[in-house]
């Protein structure tokens, strides 16, 4: 049996989607730009004699944030939490506001600072309050937000092992998932939370599942959450109904690997984990097949508190299932180039990317898929004003994406392309001088058809100041233009092989270890 390898471990951070946004507050009484970011602070539930849960104080925007001091208020939870910065930070404790100094400088990341929250002796179910970050950058502007620190009734939600499914491209596949019921407490509702490679598409759409309409991001395009009306008395075990299973998409690369994550929650657990994917997600498309089941569960025996629920041992609820797709199905990928016309002095779009010839999609995550990766030649007598987020500069490996004035570019495109379909980037030319100039696009990773890797982009420059002032001929060099455009918007790309964690177990930092049942 081929080991099962948690999908979590396959992605890495690309930034962040936790529950408060900040709010920026001039540091003088005159009006000041907006900043170009956004501030967030994830909320936790905590158990009384539970694990400690973390708080992560993130960043997401045009611009990192350097030399910055955060101070915490953590009265509004002290009497029944301890917050506490971790080891590794530069902080100081009076009372009970915390100061922290963050220069995110040599190694800048996202998140700001990291905190612990522990439940004390005093910890009573239903104990509420919050916790009030103040971020002050070196020149003086303050931004203000806030993260809530819950107490809920601790239970112990169980998941069945590992799942292995076997299947060729069209075929429907039954899915045995369970969860127990191992803490001392009733469970009151159940929630199912699944997220997966595109290989991993549900057999059916239930009414009382939400599904994914906007993202989450190209190595997990399948997302949605079912609510279940049911108790879990303890000791209890309950499955979903022979009906649940997933359908290999007909246009699944063949063979591959596909995996997944099931992870059950409770209702507070999930609204928790559901406010930190919002901003770059949205879950809220109703099913219509029908209502997914659940074995009946004895109602006389449940005798929940009727508080809100959080699981203690939040590792151990989750099932890791791996598909394996048979058969021989790839993709012919065919470089997209353009062809614009536009005067000397104008700054003009250019197109360009990937164009799938099918009959599989591409960028479906999976060691036997085929990523999307292309070099782009910037045609002589122009200049890159703006680049996609999703690009660097290929002659130094510039490790700031997105930035003007390179000669050469390599991109990534980050969402599945389906047959037909193109994965195009704009970046934004100056016209410096008269001529028809010339560039390429070329892939980087050579398909089965290496004839339609390279195409070319064509800038006629005209010698005065007329011509098509922002518009784009389309593809040259024999690839085709007019087809749809797919997957997720680059600009929302911080770099490039970054991606959002969007795992069973919530949102993580792959890059800091932690402890389970955080």
């Amino acid at each position: 049996m081929p080991h099962v390898r948690p999908l979590h471990r396959l992605l890495v951070w690309l930034g962040v989607a936790t529950l408060a946004v900040g709010v920026a507050t001039p540091a003088a009484a005159a009006p000041e730009p907006a900043p170009t970011f956004d501030l967030y602070a994830n909320s936790v539930f905590l158990a009384p004699d539970g694990p400690q849960r973390h708080i992560d104080l993130t960043v997401l925007g045009d611009r990192p944030l350097q030399n910055v001091t955060v101070t915490v208020e953590r009265g509004g939870v002290d009497g029944f939490a301890q917050v506490s910065a971790l080891p590794d930070s530069s902080c100081n404790s009076v009372g009970t506001v915390l100061t922290c100094t963050v220069s995110n400088i040599e190694e800048p990341s996202p998140t700001l600072l990291t905190l612990g929250a522990s439940p004390r002796n005093t910890a009573e179910v239903g104990r509420r309050g919050e916790l009030v970050f103040t971020v002050t950058e070196s020149g003086g502007r303050r931004h203000t937000l806030r993260s809530t620190v819950t107490v809920g009734e601790g239970v112990d939600l169980v998941a069945s092992g590992p799942v292995e499914l076997t299947g060729r491209p069209g075929v429907t596949l039954p899915t045995p998932l369970t969860v127990t019921n191992r803490g001392d407490r009733a469970v009151e509702q159940l929630v199912l939370y699944f997220v997966g490679n595109h290989g991993l598409a549900p057999a059916k759409r239930y009414r009382n599942c939400e599904y994914a309409t906007r993202g989450p991001r190209w190595t997990t395009p399948v997302m949605f959450v079912c609510t279940f009306d049911r108790g879990l008395a303890p000791g209890e075990t309950v499955g979903v109904a022979d009906d649940f299973g997933f359908t290999v998409p007909r246009d699944a690369w063949a063979p591959n690997t596909q995996e997944g994550t099931a992870r059950w929650l409770t209702p507070a657990d999930w609204a928790a984990l559901r406010e930190r994917t919002e901003p770059v997600t949205t879950i809220g498309e109703k099913g219509t097949d029908g209502v997914l089941g659940l074995t009946a569960v004895d109602r006389s025996r449940l005798r929940a508190t009727g508080g809100e629920q959080t699981d203690v041992v939040p590792g151990n609820d989750t099932t890791e299932i791996v598909l394996t797709v048979e058969g021989d199905q790839r993709a012919d990928a065919a470089a997209k180039g353009a062809r614009v016309t536009a005067g000397v002095g104008r700054t003009v779009p250019i197109t360009v990317g990937i164009t799938n010839k099918g009959p599989a999609a591409l960028n479906t995550m999976g060691p036997g898929g085929q990523y999307t990766m292309f070099h782009l030649a910037v045609p002589e007598g122009t200049t890159v004003v703006e680049a996609p987020k999703s690009c660097v500069d290929a002659d130094i490996q510039d490790e700031d994406p997105g930035g003007p004035g390179a000669r050469n570019y390599h991109c990534n495109y980050l969402g599945v392309i389906s047959a037909g379909q193109e994965g195009a980037l704009v970046f934004k030319l100056r016209i410096d001088r008269a001529g028809r100039h010339t560039g390429n696009v070329r892939l980087l990773r050579e398909d089965r058809n290496p004839d339609n890797d390279v195409a070319k982009v064509t800038v006629d420059a005209t010698g005065g100041d007329g011509g098509n002032d922002g518009g784009d001929g389309g593809d040259d060099g024999g690839v085709g233009g007019g087809l749809p455009i797919t997957g997720a918007p680059a600009t929302t790309i911080v770099g490039v092989g970054l991606l959002l964690v969007l795992s069973g177990a919530g949102a993580f930092l792959a890059t800091r270890r932690r402890r389970p049942g955080t």
